[in-house]
């Protein structure tokens, strides 16, 4: 079992910063891929960033250039440095991870981009 535990959501003016942190627990022989995920009101679900336990990254192409994904293999953490915050950024961004045969949700964290 994992549990994912988020932190650093908020509300931000348009053009603002935020940094997401996601800490990984539990019993598991690894992780191999950890990434953010988000969902709107009244939208799907949609990855936003991903990175492997190779340390290959995949953005959605609406964030790419403005968000950056890292992650910590020693602490189990990934966060995400979000920067140039649009009002279309808001959602709830939810941790997401794999093991081997599984698959694991935070419980979400609130981004809220307005003036």
């Amino acid at each position: 079992q994992v549990q994912l535990v988020e932190s650093g959501g908020g509300l931000v003016q348009p053009g603002g910063s935020l940094r997401l942190s996601c800490a990984a627990s539990g019993s598991f022989p690894y992780i191999y891929s950890m990434g953010w995920y988000r969902q709107a009101p009244g939208k799907q679900r949609e990855a936003v960033a991903t990175v492997s336990r190779g340390g290959s990254i995949n953005y959605a192409d609406s964030v790419k250039g403005r968000f950056t994904i890292s992650r910590d293999y020693a602490k189990n953490t990934v966060y995400l440095q979000m920067n140039s915050l649009r009002p279309e950024d808001t959602a709830v961004y939810y941790c997401n991870a794999h093991t081997p045969g599984n698959e694991y949700w935070g419980q979400g964290t609130q981004v809220t981009v307005s003036s």
